[in-house]
């Protein structure tokens, strides 16, 4: 493949097919972006092509306003939620969005995940935010456009950083999950595809179950997260 954006169209190549291999899509529901600040474009998967048939001179790059920079194919159906992200936070090199079966039910369900462990604590001090449904109006608007102003009104509504939260749920549609670049993004997505999957276990459990106190989600994120943080090498 020759290509300027070989290099960028490689991550996110091999950032989508992490995404499948992680179990995190159903057919070819879900896509990875990868951005490239210095040139202004992100690089996509195609839509609706399987992962199996997938190749990285596949993968479309376009600018932040949407236009194809490079190749052929139709660029994902949420190319406008990602172009969104990207112009507002101007931090991130990644995003994600999948179809996982326990954040989707999260978010049909149109309700945050608890913090109820230290798994949980590991990663954020929050709880996993589902944004409400989108009104009709912006339904029957730029549609993909309009879910990225639904994130980051979400966020400002309920007072988060997405520097510290690193994944939304939209209600009633699925998960989105972003990082410093695209294998970032796809771990968030199965870290809350994981934590998901715990919450509601632990409600089947005890319906009851208590959230995890401060002091356990301040000892447990900052020893990965703080300035003194000490996991890993």
């Amino acid at each position: 493949m020759s290509s300027k954006y070989k290099s960028l169209k490689e991550e996110c190549y091999e950032a989508n097919m992490q995404l499948n291999a992680l179990d995190l899509v159903v057919y070819t529901f879900g896509n990875v972006s990868a951005v490239d600040r210095e040139n202004g474009v992100f690089a996509i998967k195609p839509s609706g092509i399987a992962y199996e048939n997938l190749k990285p001179e596949n993968i479309v790059i376009l600018d932040y306003d949407n236009n194809i920079v490079e190749g052929t194919m139709r660029p994902s159906s949420d190319t406008k939620t990602h172009s969104y992200l990207y112009k507002n936070w101007d931090d991130i090199g990644g995003i994600a969005h999948t179809h996982a079966k326990f954040s989707c039910a999260w978010a049909q369900a149109q309700q945050d995940v608890p913090i109820f462990g230290t798994t949980h604590a590991d990663h954020l001090t929050a709880d996993i935010p589902c944004a409400p449904p989108m009104s009709d109006e912006l339904i029957q608007g730029n549609y993909e456009h309009n879910t990225g102003i639904q994130i980051l009104d979400c966020f400002k509504d309920k007072n988060l950083s997405h520097k510290e939260v690193e994944m939304i749920l939209i209600g009633n549609h699925g998960p989105f999950a972003w990082g410093k670049n695209a294998a970032k993004a796809v771990y968030n997505s199965k870290v809350l595809e994981v934590v998901a999957e715990m919450a509601y276990l632990t409600l089947q459990i005890n319906p009851n179950a208590k959230r995890l106190k401060n002091s356990l989600i301040k000892k447990h994120y900052e020893r990965k997260h703080g300035k003194n943080a000490y996991y890993g090498q």
